[in-house]
């Protein structure tokens, strides 16, 4: 960046590319903060490139995840998530049912951890209702051998680049940095890594690799893999848009409780994963990383858009009550 410059390019004419590497000036903050709000005003994406995170890590991730589910099904059951227990599961549910829409199993199978599953039994009997996920142990697999220390380490440096973005996102809708600091000092963040096998048979009539849905949380941080698209997002009614995998980058959005909290300024939009080309039987990784304030934070409209008209439709709820509700329809 240089004077009152910021580095802004659109893909695919709908996500912008905003690139933080200003962020440690009080000047590039702005710049910043205001492209994002553009942006969550409009598509509820963006991607960031300069964003400070390793890509020794971001690979170290990658490898082991991608290693750990081309494993054998019944390795991979030995880590399977069960009552209590986040690990693997051979169907990731389907996740148009939480928009109450039915369609066939999405294709995809996943492997989540959380923040808080590090933390003893009792401590995690505080943190709510049993359908929601961040209450559960975290199981390893072995091999991959450096799959834990790998997703230990990812999630601490995607909470912090989380944590920066939500001080991003405050400056943009006109409060302090701080303003949302303590509505995460004991949230209940996950990354839960999706991998879409070869399809060696057609899906069924409306089947998808992940079906069209909105995230449920504050904001997701997801890495992609560089030459294998699939994620779109919906623009207006029934206008998919691709969203490029570019390198070096991370693909960002908000959730539901975002969009409450602005009283429907930002949009958290509909997106989803779609089959690769007839005859194309390559596999995809992808990695999200959830961030989720704390279970027992209220979320309403902000005083400054508590008079939006938007503000009608959302209901005031803790997190816990809405990302088990969610759940709830997306594996029942």
């Amino acid at each position: 960046m240089s004077g009152d410059q910021l580095a802004v390019t659109v893909a695919d004419g709908f996500v912008p590319v905003i690139d933080l590497s200003s962020r440690d000036s009080a000047q590039g903050r702005a710049l910043i903060a205001e492209a994002i709000g553009n942006a969550l005003e409009s598509s509820g994406f963006f991607i960031i490139v300069g964003h400070g995170v390793s890509p020794e890590l971001v690979r170290r991730m990658f490898t082991a995840t991608n290693a750990f589910f081309k494993l054998p099904c019944e390795e991979k059951d030995l880590v399977a998530s069960r009552p209590g227990v986040s690990g693997y599961r051979r169907a990731g549910g389907t996740l148009a049912r939480s928009l109450d829409q039915e369609t066939p199993p999405d294709l995809c199978e996943t492997f989540a951890a959380h923040v808080t599953g590090e933390l003893s039994e009792e401590e995690r009997k505080e943190l709510g209702n049993e359908w929601a996920s961040w209450t559960h142990q975290n199981i390893w697999p072995m091999p991959p051998a450096d799959f834990k220390d790998a997703w230990q380490e990812y999630m601490v440096a995607m909470g912090d680049l989380a944590a920066d973005l939500m001080c991003l996102f405050a400056l943009a809708l006109g409060l302090k940095e701080d303003f949302f600091d303590d509505k995460f000092d004991h949230h209940g963040s996950s990354v839960a890594a999706n991998y879409y096998p070869p399809q060696l048979e057609p899906p069924l009539p409306g089947q998808l690799r992940r079906g069209p849905h909105t995230d449920f949380g504050s904001l997701t941080i997801l890495y992609q893999e560089d030459d294998r698209g699939g994620l779109q997002v919906l623009q207006g009614k029934d206008n998919w848009r691709d969203v490029s995998a570019i390198p070096g980058s991370f693909v960002v959005n908000i959730g539901d409780l975002m969009a409450l909290w602005t009283g429907g300024r930002w949009v958290s939009t509909m997106h989803r994963v779609i089959n690769p080309e007839p005859g194309d039987t390559s596999s995809r990784v992808t990695i999200p990383f959830f961030y989720l304030p704390n279970h027992d934070a209220t979320i309403e409209p902000l005083r400054p858009f508590q008079d939006s008209p938007a503000v009608e439709r959302f209901d005031t709820v803790t997190v816990s009550e809405w990302v088990s509700r969610k759940v709830r329809k997306i594996f029942t």
